[in-house]
């Protein structure tokens, strides 16, 4: 999974390390426990920015709930209201997944995947260009993520899940449960995809 791994200075720091896909990012807070419980920095800007090369700004923050075996996604929205994404566990753990449908991309129909859990209180940074979705492995996942454009339903795309041509190794047992969006996704084939 880790392609370059940096700490980034100061006195609440963070791991950030690339992924196969490298502009997609998992970063690891800080986390200080002793016997009253812990504390970390969910959120910096200033470090946030570093660890991506550029200037962000988020706009909408959303949470999700989720039962056991409930798939969400795989989801995004087109230009000029594509989502980057900051996703955190609060609560449970996911199976994280990023597809990248960026049709220029090197990496153009790729997917990294990656557990989101409460233990490690990680995050994945997803940026525009991507697909998202999550399958819950338990009992609940509580879900939150930053968003750096506002919900646009006119915009917002759902690519099926279960898409052959992109074959994603989701965790499952038995079928998944799911919206009926998700069930009614399409192919990335015949998606609305970034030129």
């Amino acid at each position: 999974m880790a392609a370059t791994s940096n700490k980034l200075s100061g006195k609440w720091n963070m791991k950030v390390t690339d992924t196969k896909i490298p502009d997609v990012k998992i970063i690891e807070p800080a986390v200080f426990e002793d016997e009253r419980g812990f504390f970390f920095e969910s959120f910096n800007q200033k470090n946030f920015e570093k660890a991506i090369g550029h200037s962000i700004d988020f706009v909408q923050d959303n949470h999700s709930k989720s039962s056991k075996g409930v798939l969400r996604g795989l989801h995004y929205q087109l230009p000029p209201h594509a989502q980057g994404k900051l996703v955190r566990v609060v609560r449970g753990a996911i199976y994280d997944v990023a597809l990248d449908i960026r049709r220029s991309s090197p990496s153009f129909r790729q997917w990294v995947a990656n557990e989101l859990n409460e233990y490690k209180k990680n995050q994945v940074w997803i940026p525009e260009g991507f697909a998202h979705g999550f399958f819950t492995l338990t009992d609940y996942a509580d879900v939150i993520y930053k968003a750096t454009e506002y919900y646009s339903p006119k915009h917002e795309r759902t690519i099926l899940w279960s898409d052959p041509d992109i074959s994603i190794d989701w965790p499952i047992l038995s079928k998944p449960i799911l919206s009926q969006k998700d069930k009614m996704g399409i192919l990335l084939q015949r998606s609305d995809l970034y030129s």
